[in-house]
C-alpha cells in the first residue's frame, strides 16, 4: 500500500481510480446474459436444467430441482451443535434488529372533510439468491439469514431460495439448516443468471416472485439489472470495500487485519485507510506486509491492495470524515479515540462500525444489521437491504363534498395550466351537480 498526502494531485489521481471503479458490464456479458434470460423465458424448466447440467450438476433433472423435505431433514443430522448454536444467536439478533424497521399503516384527518393515509403491505412473494461459493464447499450461511429474515418479518407469504447445487446435485447441509431456521418455504437448486430469470419470469417448477434479493457474481448482478422492473430488486452490488478512519490511538494490527478482510474478497475490492497520523500509516503498512504473507488468498489481497488500496494522510479527523462522505464506502470503520462524537457528521456509508472492537466481520455475521450493503459510492443514495425492500406503500385519499368544493378551483387551475382539460372537467362536472 502507498501513502498519499491528501489533498494532492497524486492523491486525487488515486482516488479517481478507486471512486470510479464499478462493475464493468462488457457488451459480450450483456449479450450472453440476455440470451440466457430469453432462453429461460421461452423454454422454462428445460433451459434452467440445461444450464445447471452444464455448469453445476450433470445429473440434475426437472424433478430434482426442488429440495425435498427429506433432504432438509437429513441436513440437520450433518451439522454440529456449535454451528447450530452460532446460527441461533445470529438469527435471533438479525431478527431483533429488523423488527425495529417495521412500518405501520396510518391515517390522518387534520384537514376538515379529508381522510388521507397510507397502507403498508408486504409483497406476496420474494426470491433470495444465495451464491454457491467454491462449488458449495464454503456455504454462505449469512447470506441466507440476511436475505430471508427481513422478508419474513415484513410478512411475505412465500419466500423461496435459489442456490446452485454441488456436482452430486446436493446442497450443503449448513445452507439447508440455515434456510429452515430463517423460514424459507421453497428451495431450488439453480444458480447464476438462469436462477434470476426463473425468479423473474417463472418456469413449470419455479413460480415467479415479486422481489429478488441477494448477492452474486457479475452474471447474477447483470441478470438482476436486466429483469429489474419485471420484479423488484434490492441493488446491483459491486466489489466489496472498506474505508477505515484511524487516529494515533488505533491498533495498527487491528487496522491491517480489517483492511485485509476486504482485500481478500476480490482483486477489485477496495481497502482504504484515512488517518491524521503518519506514524499510524507507516505502522499499518508494516502490519499489512506481515499479515498478508499468512493468507491463503494472498495473491488476491495483494492485487486488490495494489489496484484499489491506499492510505490517505489528512490534517485532522474532521477532514477524514469529509473524505469518507465523498467516497461513500460500503463499510466505514471509525477506529478513533471518540468515535461516537462523529456520528452526526457521517452522511454517506452503507454501515458504520464504531470502535476498535467492532471489526467489519461482526456486521457480516452476527450483530443484527443487514450485511447486504450499497457499494461503489451508491451509499450516496441507497441503503442496506431491509424490511422496506419487501413492502409496498399504497396511498389512501377521501374527500367530503365540502372539502372537495373548497379545493376544486385550485385543482381546476392547475389542470388547465398543464393543458389537461379532461382532468379539469372531472372536477367541474361535480361542481355542477
Amino acid at each position: 500500500m502507498k501513502i498519499y498526502n491528501y489533498p494532492s494531485k497524486s492523491a486525487e489521481k488515486k482516488l479517481f481510480s478507486i471512486i470510479n471503479r464499478s462493475i464493468d458490464f462488457k457488451k459480450k456479458d450483456v449479450l450472453y446474459v440476455t440470451q440466457i434470460i430469453e432462453d429461460v423465458r421461452k423454454n422454462r424448466d428445460k433451459a434452467i436444467v440445461k444450464y445447471a447440467n452444464l455448469f453445476d450438476s450433470p445429473g440434475l433433472t426437472a424433478k430434482s430441482i426442488k429440495v425435498s423435505k427429506k433432504e432438509i431433514d437429513s441436513a440437520a443430522k450433518k451439522v454440529d451443535r456449535s454451528f447450530v448454536r452460532s446460527l441461533n444467536r445470529a438469527a435471533k439478533q438479525i431478527e431483533e434488529f429488523h423488527k425495529l424497521q417495521l412500518d405501520k399503516s396510518w391515517i390522518n384527518t387534520d384537514r376538515p372533510g379529508t381522510v388521507l393515509g397510507q397502507l403498508v403491505n408486504p409483497v406476496d412473494s420474494a426470491g433470495v439468491y444465495v451464491p454457491g461459493a467454491k462449488g458449495g464447499k464454503t456455504p454462505l450461511v449469512s447470506s441466507v439469514l440476511m436475505g430471508v429474515i427481513p422478508a419474513k418479518i415484513a410478512g411475505v407469504r412465500r419466500i423461496i431460495m435459489v442456490t446452485p447445487s454441488k456436482k452430486d446435485s446436493s446442497i450443503n447441509p449448513h445452507l439447508l439448516v440455515a434456510a429452515k431456521k430463517a423460514g424459507v418455504d421453497e428451495i431450488y437448486k439453480v444458480g447464476s443468471a438462469w436462477a434470476i430469470a426463473a425468479l423473474a419470469y417463472g418456469t413449470e417448477t419455479i413460480e415467479k416472485v415479486d422481489v429478488i434479493v441477494g448477492p452474486g457474481n457479475i452474471y447474477v448482478a447483470l441478470a438482476k439489472k436486466i429483469v429489474a422492473g419485471t420484479a423488484g430488486i434490492d441493488m446491483i452490488a459491486g466489489p466489496s470495500e472498506i474505508l477505515i478512519v484511524a487516529d494515533n490511538t488505533a491498533n495498527p494490527e487491528f487496522v491491517a487485519a480489517d483492511l485485509l478482510s476486504q482485500a481478500e474478497h476480490d482483486v477489485l475490492a477496495s481497502a482504504m485507510l484515512v488517518t491524521d497520523s503518519i506514524e499510524t500509516a507507516k505502522a499499518v503498512i508494516r502490519a499489512v506486509e506481515e499479515q498478508i504473507s499468512h493468507l491463503s488468498r494472498k495473491d488476491i489481497a495483494e492485487k486488490s491492495l495494489a489496484g484499489y488500496g491506499a492510505i490517505m494522510v489528512v490534517s485532522d479527523i474532521a477532514a477524514a470524515i469529509n473524505l469518507a462522505n465523498r467516497i461513500a464506502p460500503e463499510h466505514l470503520e471509525l477506529q478513533i479515540k471518540e468515535p461516537f462524537e462523529y456520528i452526526g457528521q457521517i452522511r454517506n456509508a452503507g454501515a458504520v462500525f464504531l470502535g476498535s472492537y467492532t471489526p467489519e466481520p461482526v456486521g457480516d455475521y452476527i450483530a443484527g444489521p443487514n450485511h447486504v450493503l450499497p457499494t461503489a459510492g451508491t451509499a450516496r443514495f441507497a441503503s442496506a437491504l431491509s424490511v422496506d425492500h419487501f413492502i409496498k406503500k399504497t396511498s389512501l385519499i377521501h374527500y367530503s363534498k365540502a372539502a372537495f368544493k373548497k379545493e376544486a378551483p385550485d385543482i381546476i387551475r392547475l389542470a388547465e395550466i398543464e393543458g389537461l382539460d379532461a382532468h379539469a372537467n372531472s372536477v367541474k362536472v361535480r361542481l355542477k351537480s
